[in-house]
């Protein structure tokens, strides 16, 4: 996921970047359940327009990463649907974070 950088310098606004990427493409696969949406939003207290207004906000997005890490099954799911790893996820999580 990181750019190759030759001097081994880490490229934080593309990590950034990526991590928000790879967190709107777990949201994307979060909803594209009817099922799973409605259980993100009963579980999380967000609603559609919450989620809407929130789409970059790295609080929304950590919430949808603390939905999928609280169910191992869907974590994985998640993971292999967005060709990454669930550890990738939960890192991602931790750097929204921050």
């Amino acid at each position: 996921m990181r750019p190759h950088d030759p001097e081994g310098k880490k490229d934080s606004q593309g990590d950034a970047q990526a991590a928000g990427t790879l967190a709107l493409m777990a949201l994307a696969w979060t909803l594209s359940d009817e099922r799973r949406a409605e259980r993100l939003l009963a579980l999380t207290g967000l609603d559609a327009d919450a989620l809407r207004r929130g789409i970059d906000s790295p609080a929304v997005l950590g919430a949808v990463l603390d939905f999928l890490a609280d169910h191992e099954p869907d974590l994985i799911a998640c993971a292999e649907a967005i060709e990454t790893t669930p550890a990738t996820l939960i890192g991602i999580r931790t750097q929204l974070r921050q």
